[in-house]
């Protein structure tokens, strides 16, 4: 998966964040069983799909925090 930057996060839309936060799941939860299985070949991906899940979480509960303000 691609460095995606906090701005670009930022200019996606709602449904955008949604299906980008689906993907980083999906490929999250494989890397953990790849983990499991066999060795990764780069082990630090696990932790840069952690913080992309991380962004867009926090893009979208301030966004919410706006709405709801």
């Amino acid at each position: 998966m691609n460095a995606i930057k906090t701005s670009e996060l930022k200019s996606m839309t709602d449904e955008q964040l949604g299906v980008l936060l689906k993907d980083a799941k999906d490929s999250l939860f494989r890397l953990r069983l790849q983990a499991r299985m066999e060795r990764l070949d780069s082990p630090s991906e696990l932790k840069k799909n952690k913080k992309l899940i991380a962004r867009i979480l926090t893009i979208k509960s301030m966004r919410n925090l706006k709405q709801s303000s």
